[in-house]
């Protein structure tokens, strides 16, 4: 069942995306050469729920951390761990905070010092593909229009879109329907109505589009062991234009200090 949001509901939503864009702003700071994921995750909760919130995540079918912390290879919902952060890496941080009834939801995949042309080429891409995605999620639209933005943007730059693999339906639930594929034809799927909030998140591959289950039950990686990135976004479905719920604005703060 499809949930469209009042705009007192949506207000909620804003003011829960409002401490996500903080909490990733906090964690953009610590993001380099020598850090552990562990610690960007512990921040990360105490942020959460310094300000009100609790993450969304935690808990959330039994996932044991605040963030999902996915570094290279790692397509999403990798765990936070000892592991310490190198140069070249790419780390992608996907959070979700809980506030006054309501979730959202966003990701954003960082370099850590240099990377390569070609993988930053992939985050540059990803990144683009999300707000083509964007674009395309106004009234009377479908979902299909959503889905092949992100598809034809990213295909048509070399890269591969993971199929199974969606964005969501936000509110109440983290996760509510419909499901927002990263792939699709225009004019398919459902209608978009204004008030519909969407988790929009292209996971882009550098290599080919499959993927294998690690053994933790949870971690996603590219079957090739090529970079993936991921970018995400809460948006809220409006007439004519998409209105963006979450921020990566201090996120791009915490790179120019």
């Amino acid at each position: 069942m499809i949930f469209y949001k009042t705009e007192e509901e949506i207000e909620l939503i804003r003011q829960s995306a409002a401490i996500l864009g903080k909490a990733h702003g906090e964690i953009a700071r610590l993001i380099k050469a020598g850090v552990t994921t562990a610690a960007l995750d512990k921040r990360a909760e105490e942020f959460i729920r310094d300000n009100g919130g609790e993450p969304s995540f935690k808990g959330y079918n039994g996932f044991p951390f605040s963030l999902c912390i996915s570094v290279n290879a790692t397509v999403v919902h990798g765990f936070p761990s000892n592991y310490t952060l190198n140069d070249g890496d790419i780390i992608s941080v996907d959070g979700g905070v809980y506030y006054k009834g309501f979730h959202s939801d966003s990701a954003y995949t960082h370099a850590v010092g240099e990377v390569s042309p070609e993988v930053q080429k992939l985050l540059t891409v990803t990144k683009e593909s999300l707000y083509e995605g964007i674009a395309k999620a106004t009234a009377n639209n479908r979902m299909g229009d959503i889905s092949y933005a992100v598809q034809h943007h990213a295909e048509k730059n070399g890269f591969s879109v993971v199929r199974e693999l969606v964005g969501h339906g936000v509110g109440k639930s983290l996760h509510e329907a419909p499901e927002v594929p990263n792939y699709g034809k225009r004019g398919a799927g459902i209608k978009l109505q204004n008030g519909l909030v969407l988790a929009i998140e292209p996971m882009i591959n550098l290599g080919k589009k499959g993927i294998v289950q690690e053994d933790d039950g949870w971690t996603i990686r590219t079957r090739d062991n090529k970079p993936s990135a991921h970018f995400e976004h809460t948006v809220v479905v409006r007439k004519d234009k998409a209105e963006i719920l979450t921020t990566f604005e201090h996120i791009e703060q915490a790179k120019q200090q």
